[in-house]
């Protein structure tokens, strides 16, 4: 399925207040206990693609910044429900091990970039135009709709206008992990003018 088609079929977006940029949430069940879409009575259908939140779960994570400093701390919280069948395992893990258990290591690290960019969004940097305007759509576009975004990338003229090595360029065209991580440095750098070493006008 690819990220038009999720969209539209499979989330809803919020904006919260106090905030610039909106949230992609997943659309729950149109049933009684909205329940995720994805879970039927057999268990996750989707459990080797699972997201962040499910890998970690029932461990929750949070971003702890220091205002004077700019610097970033992850904290982690463990308060399982009482419908949570793991706090009755004998076996006991660390919060680094229990990531490592269920792969997670790496979305909770594209989870803690994702965290540092929303930060961002305290404040507002779309001026008159707002969230209907070009630079939003396109940090939408980076950030939420990956498909469309390596379409602009490599199927417009960006890298005729913009300098990207080469060996950067074959890993994003690769690897969705890697596009989406030059989507967020691409968010900084046409939304917010942070320089950047791999993006040169």
């Amino acid at each position: 399925m690819d990220s038009d088609r999720f969209l539209e079929s499979h989330v809803d977006v919020v904006l919260r207040k106090g905030n610039y940029f909106p949230d992609v949430l997943l659309r729950m069940a149109a049933n009684e206990s909205r329940a995720c879409p994805f879970v039927s009575d057999e268990g996750c259908t989707v459990y080797p693609d699972r997201p962040d939140t499910c890998r970690t779960f029932p461990v929750e994570h949070g971003m702890l910044l220091n205002d004077r400093t700019g610097a970033s701390e992850i904290i982690s919280f463990f308060r399982p429900p009482d419908f949570c069948q793991g706090k009755h395992e004998d076996r006991a893990l660390t919060v680094a091990q229990w990531a490592q258990d269920q792969e997670a290591d790496t979305y909770n690290q594209m989870t803690a970039r994702w965290a540092a960019i929303r930060t961002l969004f305290q404040k507002d940097p779309w001026g008159p135009e707002g969230l209907n305007g070009a630079r939003a759509k396109m940090a939408f576009m980076a950030a939420y709709n990956i498909d469309r975004f390596r379409d602009f990338v490599f199927q417009s003229s960006f890298l005729k206008r913009y300098r990207i090595k080469r060996t950067l360029a074959a890993k994003i065209r690769a690897s969705d992990r890697q596009l989406l991580l030059f989507g967020f440095e691409w968010i900084r750098y046409f939304v917010w003018g942070i320089p950047s070493r791999n993006i040169r006008a």
